[in-house]
């Protein structure tokens, strides 16, 4: 089988075909600006990871690389089938949904003594330990358990088989960003966030790049981030940051897929909506970094060091934030274990 594009390609390869998706250049234009003045601002260095992690460890402790493989490795598909039904995680007296269940659950299974981090426990731990794990606190469970022990556990046992833990698996790759993302393609299936458009293999990577985005996120904290090739990562394509870019007039829908999305119409992993969505969500915060880039050498006179992963540590704050005014607009759903 051919190898499929990368990322960036990919999303270039769909937005050039797409149907019901659209990158608009007066919305990239706007975003740029935006982006151009918080150029001074944390929100767009790495240091933002944090505000983004709240609940992780801090990035010193002996915990918090593992911790990032767990969470990562298990970051996927939270959103409810209703919205008046969220799986609920409390933790310090805090209520959490979404993605912050997960955080707030292996927060409180640390806080509990179970070795939620340790490659050996969760390599081998069963299906209603991990289901205790990310228990809620009221009648609707996380989704997708079953498969999230699946992944966790093949994950464990491939972390056991490079050294034992995540830092020496991932160190096999050097300290280039492009090579951590294959490595862990190639040796963790789960991470293979690949399908096919208009006959061509494509990749997404979202979770092997957030991974690799997040260890960088710690390493840099503990001031030894320096990572090459950070800027071969593309956005992470998943379903509440295409929803902020359609906010901010960055992507247009066609009426056809808005009223789909609206209707609640479940697009299966691999559809051709759903590919689109990612693709020129992809391709789209490529123009947005190039474009800012542009503004910094024009009216700074200064190398601009914003990635695209920076521009996702920004943006998907940005859309938890501003999820009231973006309520009108559908966040399309895929129930999978890659976004």
């Amino acid at each position: 089988m051919e190898a499929p594009l990368y990322p960036r390609e990919s999303g270039q390869f769909i937005a050039e075909r797409s149907q019901d998706v659209t990158v608009k250049q007066e919305g990239v234009q706007k975003v740029a600006e935006m982006l151009y003045n918080l150029r001074h601002s944390e929100d767009l260095t790495v240091g933002g990871w944090k505000k983004g992690n709240p609940l992780a460890p801090a990035p010193t402790s002996p915990q918090a690389l593992n911790w990032v493989f767990v969470a990562d490795t298990l970051n996927f598909s939270f959103w409810p089938e209703k919205e008046s039904e969220q799986c609920e995680v409390t933790f310090k007296g805090t209520k959490y949904t979404g993605y912050m269940t997960l955080c707030a659950a292996i927060a409180r299974a640390m806080e509990e003594g179970i070795p939620i981090t340790d490659p050996k426990y969760f390599s081998k731990m069963s299906l209603e330990d991990l289901g205790h794990v990310l228990r809620s606190d009221n009648e609707t469970a996380m989704p997708m358990l079953q498969e999230r022990h699946q992944v966790l556990t093949e994950g464990g046992r491939v972390l056991l088989e490079n050294g034992g833990s995540f830092l020496s698996f991932i160190s096999q790759a050097g300290n280039d960003a492009r090579k951590m993302v294959e490595l862990v393609v190639e040796k963790i299936p789960s991470y293979r966030d690949e399908t096919t458009y208009e006959g061509k293999r494509i990749a997404f990577y979202k979770r092997a790049q957030i991974l690799v985005a997040d260890f960088w996120g710690v390493m840099e904290a503990r001031g030894e981030g320096d990572i090459i090739s950070m800027d071969w990562l593309t956005m992470f394509a998943d379903y509440r940051v295409p929803q902020a870019l359609v906010y901010l007039g960055v992507l247009h829908y066609t009426d056809a897929l808005m009223q789909a999305l609206k209707k609640g119409e479940l697009l299966s992993s691999g559809d051709r909506r759903e590919v689109e969505i990612r693709g020129c969500s992809i391709w789209s915060v490529e123009l947005i970094k190039e474009r800012l880039c542009q503004l910094v050498r024009e009216r700074d006179g200064q190398a601009c060091s914003v990635t695209s992963a920076i521009i996702d540590f920004y943006l998907w704050p940005y859309a938890k934030l501003h999820h009231k005014e973006m309520a009108h607009i559908p966040i399309h759903h895929t129930r999978c274990i890659y976004y």
